[in-house]
């Protein structure tokens, strides 16, 4: 399966863009463990555009974690095409446009999913993207605004009219949030529609193996995008590509397993933040990384109230021989 030039392999494994999550060193481990192809966080238009030092840091990319997609997000369409002009420059595989944020800092102002409001905007701010560059341009939408307002067909179809090479649908609507089951029937209604040959994406509640294999039969997608159960979870990539493959569960990661991955995490987000911000953007981790251990808050509390590195990585050392031979994560 590719995207334009992009081989991705039968059936690929996304990692969703996620605000907050998906920096460099969060993609490192998902990459380690399976994932087929990364997404930045979502960017700013009206930051890359100004120069703005939190925005341009997110163009951050390193070789090991290709092929990599930069997605940028915005309400105007001149800004956003100059965003996409700065997005290929910092040298990505792909360009992809969110169409999706449901957070109302974001649709409110008509960018994310409030772009779902206005088709025929969102297929002219598309298209100029697509013009503007030479990379393959992406979309990562929604199933709509709301349920009366469901049009990903047409969606699909203005997309790809422009020259979209690939769609990844998250399940929901807008007014969902990350509420309720996401709905994949209209994803399949896209996907297995004769007039849609653009590569079609699922994303939404997949979190385990079995759900992987039971959606891409069902629905028929060309990959699956994961986003929330990778956090803390990298392992689910290669849990996913096993099970696809073979029908057998893999054992889930020992405790040295989870160590090594959170230490090479943080370790990664020290170098690429800085001490005292490397500190602090890696405490959204520690409780999943550690999930099912019995008696660990007065861990979880150093690990989030500490910041000086060398006690975080003593603090993990001490986890690993506290904890040796526990079986109660899952």
């Amino acid at each position: 399966m590719k995207i334009g030039d992009i081989e991705l392999g039968d059936f690929p494994l996304l990692l969703a863009p996620m605000e907050d999550v998906s920096d460099p060193p969060f993609r490192m481990v998902c990459k380690e463990n399976g994932a087929d192809m990364m997404y930045t966080e979502f960017i700013s238009s009206e930051g890359l555009i100004r120069d703005a030092a939190k925005s341009v840091q997110k163009l951050d990319i390193y070789d090991e974690e290709r092929p990599i997609g930069i997605q940028i997000f915005g309400d105007k369409i001149e800004s956003m095409r100059q965003a996409a002009a700065i997005a290929e420059e910092a040298g990505p595989e792909l360009v992809d446009i969110n169409y999706g944020c449901p957070v109302k800092k974001v649709a409110c102002k008509g960018a994310g999913a409030g772009i779902l409001k206005d088709l025929p905007k969102m297929q002219s701010m598309t298209e100029e993207i697509v013009k503007q560059v030479k990379l393959p341009v992406t979309v990562k939408t929604r199933l709509g605004w709301d349920d009366s307002t469901i049009k990903i067909l047409e969606v699909a179809k203005r997309l790809q009219d422009v020259g979209v090479q690939a769609l990844s649908i998250h399940g929901r609507t807008r007014v969902q949030m990350y509420k309720g089951e996401a709905n994949w029937d209209p994803i399949a209604e896209v996907k297995n529609h004769p007039d849609i040959h653009i590569p079609i994406f699922g994303n939404g509640d997949i979190d385990s193996p079995q759900k992987a294999l039971e959606y891409k039969t069902k629905y028929g997608v060309d990959g699956i995008m994961i986003g929330r159960a990778a956090i803390g979870y990298p392992w689910i990539f290669r849990e996913i590509k096993h099970y696809l493959k073979t029908g057998e569960l893999l054992p889930p990661p020992t405790l040295e397993e989870r160590i090594q991955a959170c230490r090479k995490h943080l370790t990664k987000s020290l170098e690429w933040k800085g001490d005292k911000q490397g500190v602090v953007e890696m405490r959204r981790h520690y409780t999943s990384y550690f999930k099912g251990l019995p008696d660990f808050k007065p861990y979880r509390m150093k690990l989030v109230q500490e910041f000086d590195p060398e006690v975080l990585f003593q603090t993990l050392d001490e986890i690993a021989e506290v904890f040796d031979g526990v079986q109660t994560l899952s």
